[in-house]
């Protein structure tokens, strides 16, 4: 469909071309805020202690399985990131409220794809795409008003950008999906008993924790002091459709008193570790350390055959990096 009579008119192309940066904005928050909220973010960053095998598996094994994800989606053809991605997301199912953590983790991987996508796009030189599909004539979509090229547009927005954009979006979003699982599976005494087993110093692990542990918290802050405005008359009497610019509103208004009480907590953790003479040695004892289980051993091979597959895609032709060679 041709739409240079669109974009060769000033004006429909400034309104258009407006519309649609706002739209990448705006449709990736929409669906985090609307769709996920505050609450689904302590869903996908707060543990809970259950029974299935993620939460049997060792803190190490989970951290080695993110870390072999990672390098496989970073170093392989784009599709092989795409499969991972949809073939991590089911083994949300197996957790504590599995099908509620899906549907989030579901949209927020949705949102990624389209926040990343769109945040790359318009963005990426025809030198890179030209690399990226050698023998491919560009399809223009649209064409950016001049004073676009301030804001490092690329004058004119390519089929092929769109594509370059959801290609590299896949490396982001199994990247996330397998960070998550680490998250939600795993709880900051084993994680602290898993790294002191390795011998990682206490300082380095002790910092790990207190972020560990923080995330949720923030996100339970943050919807605590949503909550109480809304309580207080945010938004009170002004039409449905401006619900979601006033729950934004709310959200930056939260986050002054979620750092104080963040600070105010700090203080409180110090004082805590500080009386119970923690680094008073110079390593911990454990009365229970964590074991290596069969699911250990199953993971284990299962990030076995993920180096495998990345070094034979590497070997085939299908080993890719930024930016992408070829499809």
């Amino acid at each position: 469909m041709d739409l240079s009579f669109l974009y060769e008119n000033p004006i429909t192309q400034n309104i258009i071309s407006w519309y649609l940066v706002l739209f990448g904005i705006a449709l990736p928050v929409l669906l985090i805020f609307w769709w996920i909220g505050l609450k689904g973010f302590v869903e996908l960053t707060k543990y809970e202690k259950g029974e299935s095998f993620l939460y049997r598996l060792n803190p190490i094994t989970k951290i080695l399985f993110g870390i072999v994800i990672m390098a496989v989606a970073s170093t392989t053809v784009w599709w092989i990131g795409a499969l991972l991605t949809f073939a991590i997301l089911p083994l949300y199912l197996t957790l504590n409220n599995g099908l509620k953590k899906f549907g989030y983790v579901l949209m927020l991987t949705f949102s990624s794809l389209i926040g990343s996508t769109w945040a790359i796009a318009p963005y990426t030189p025809p030198y890179i795409l030209n690399e990226v599909f050698p023998n491919q004539n560009p399809i223009t979509l649209w064409v950016w008003p001049n004073y676009f090229t301030v804001m490092g547009y690329v004058p004119d927005l390519t089929l092929q950008a769109i594509y370059y954009g959801l290609q590299t979006a896949f490396r982001i979003t199994v990247t996330l999906v397998s960070a998550l699982l680490l998250v939600v599976s795993t709880s900051v005494s084993d994680l602290f008993k898993s790294f002191t087993q390795i011998k990682v110093p206490l300082a380095i692990t002790f910092s790990l924790m207190v972020g560990f542990r923080t995330i949720p918290k923030i996100f339970e802050l943050l919807d605590t002091s949503l909550k109480m405005q809304i309580l207080r008359g945010l938004g009170y009497g002004k039409p449905r459709i401006l619900r979601l610019f006033y729950y934004i509103l709310g959200g930056v208004m939260a986050i002054v008193p979620t750092m104080v009480y963040l600070f105010r907590g700090a203080k409180s953790l110090a004082i805590s570790a500080d009386t119970r003479g923690f680094r008073a040695y110079p390593k911990r004892t454990l009365l229970k350390e964590p074991q290596i289980t069969k699911y250990d051993y199953i993971m284990l091979g299962i990030i076995i055959s993920l180096i495998i597959l990345d070094i034979v895609a590497n070997m085939m032709g299908f080993g890719r990096s930024i930016p992408y060679v070829g499809l």
